[in-house]
């Protein structure tokens, strides 16, 4: 067998074409023979079927790269959940746009390491230009604001924590109970005290709460907000915690992983009132940004808040090199290597503008009151609440635990629609997620049709049961 060609160079584009054109095709089939938001059967149908398509992943004599191309895209695009289809929307699992997946082809063929600067020459100029750029979004009256690209929120909420302990030493994080489990989460890796969980009991952080939360607990005192929870989408009382966290002296960080983009739009960008106000800010832009994953943000008010990262090992940043001018990229991230993800977010920020994001993002927050809507208007379901952004949450009129979690499992198992679920004090909903812009309002009435028959038909067989049990 030859040697494989490379995916750089000059000849590197010609040996990809080819290549992308059966990836391509891969895609597409794939696509076809799902023909639905994701694979009928359940796990262990989906699993079967791809490893009976795939056979053996690492035979003693390659397939060659156009047969395993075309195999195993078929195989994972047909067992896929595609986030493009408009009834796949459980989860802040966006469908890219094109042309961020695009970029992200490019990101992926040049390779750059994002760990020492002779790996990422101009990689490194371009994310220090749009971190910079972003960290000014959020921090728009501080002169030297700065940012940090993470895998996500989960990442971005552990520096969020690191930070504060390098500050103040053993922090005591307050959270509520709508806060994102990556905060405890982030305390139990960095050995800190577990966090203080406050009530919100309308989904969102509640201020009497954590004022008395902020009294009785003393030593440094981070307070993690959220703008944007994973359950309904609700933004805490941005102000008023600022408000409260500066007259008792605590740090403030806001997790805006999901409600961040919503700066980039006239209409809704007063939602998140005093997000400047925070010692950080979690952004996550493959979620309400429509990046492929990951794109994750930590962003604070200065550059050199960021000090405490700086690491320092002579093989990629040694002293003389750093005084020479070539760029420390070491305490830039808690990772080593790393791929160019500023890249695709660039394209997609410089392509689209601020108008351009911000159709997408009114688009996406005009189709969930659409839904909200629909669901109002049918006396056979129930709407938890009007979408603060683009969650909605439904279940059938007078439905129990049980029924709203088969429902959700039929629809999975039959390959319908991916709704996720959410658990309040008034039990468990359907939760679906819009981020997909393209969703119509005929979309919306078929998924609602979906889960009504899925009901009607779980009811029947339930009533049947009951019948048929001897008494």
């Amino acid at each position: 067998m030859p040697t494989p060609p490379l995916a750089g160079g000059t000849a590197g584009p010609a040996h990809l074409r080819p290549l992308i054109d059966t990836v391509l095709a891969a895609l597409h089939d794939g696509a076809t023979r799902r023909n639905g938001p994701l694979p009928a059967g359940g796990p262990h149908t989906v699993t079967e079927k791809l490893l009976a398509t795939t056979g053996t992943l690492i035979p003693d004599h390659g397939t060659g790269a156009h047969h395993a191309l075309r195999t195993l895209v078929t195989a994972l695009t047909e067992g896929a959940a595609d986030p493009a289809h408009p009834h796949c929307a459980a989860h802040l699992h966006t469908p890219p746009l094109a042309l961020a997946a695009a970029a992200d082809l490019a990101a992926s063929a040049l390779n750059p390491s994002m760990d020492s600067w002779d790996q990422a020459p101009a990689a490194s100029a371009l994310e220090t230009a749009l971190t910079t750029a972003l960290a000014a979004e959020i921090y728009p009256h501080t002169p030297d604001p700065d940012a940090l690209v993470t895998t996500g929120g989960t990442e971005a909420n552990q520096l969020a924590l690191l930070l504060a302990r390098e500050r103040h030493g053993p922090v005591q994080t307050i959270c509520a109970a709508n806060a994102h489990h990556s905060i405890t989460r982030a305390a139990w890796l960095l050995g800190l005290p577990r966090p203080v969980v406050i009530p919100a009991p309308t989904g969102v952080m509640d201020p009497t709460a954590l004022h008395h939360a902020l009294t009785h607990h003393h030593g440094p005192l981070l307070v993690a907000a959220t703008a944007g929870t994973t359950d309904t989408g609700q933004i805490d009382p941005l102000t008023d915690i600022a408000d409260l966290t500066t007259t008792h002296g605590a740090d403030l960080h806001i997790d805006a992983a999901y409600g961040g983009p919503l700066l980039f739009s006239p209409t809704h960008r007063h939602a998140l009132r005093s997000l400047h106000r925070a010692h950080s800010v979690t952004l996550d832009l493959h979620k309400l940004g429509w990046q492929p994953a990951s794109a994750g943000i930590l962003a604070v008010p200065h550059q050199h808040d960021l000090n405490p990262l700086h690491h320092h090992a002579p093989y990629l940043n040694a002293d003389d090199d750093t005084e020479a001018g070539l760029p420390d990229l070491l305490g830039r991230s808690l990772r080593t290597t790393r791929r160019p993800d500023a890249l695709k977010i660039a394209v997609t920020l410089q392509a689209l503008g601020r108008d351009g994001l911000a159709d997408l993002i009114d688009r996406t927050i005009t189709t969930a009151h659409h839904l909200a809507d629909l669901v109002e208007e049918d006396p056979a379901l129930e709407l938890y609440d009007r979408p603060t952004i683009s969650t909605v949450l439904f279940r059938p009129t007078h439905s129990d635990d049980t029924t709203v979690a088969t429902i959700r499992r039929t629809l999975l198992d039959q390959g319908h629609a991916v709704l996720g679920r959410a658990r309040t004090d008034d039990g468990l909903w359907l939760k679906v997620t819009l981020l997909n812009p393209h969703t119509t309002p005929d979309d919306l009435r078929q998924l609602l049709t979906l889960v009504t028959q899925a009901h009607t038909a779980h009811a029947h067989a339930h009533a049947t049961t009951e019948g048929s049990t001897p008494r």
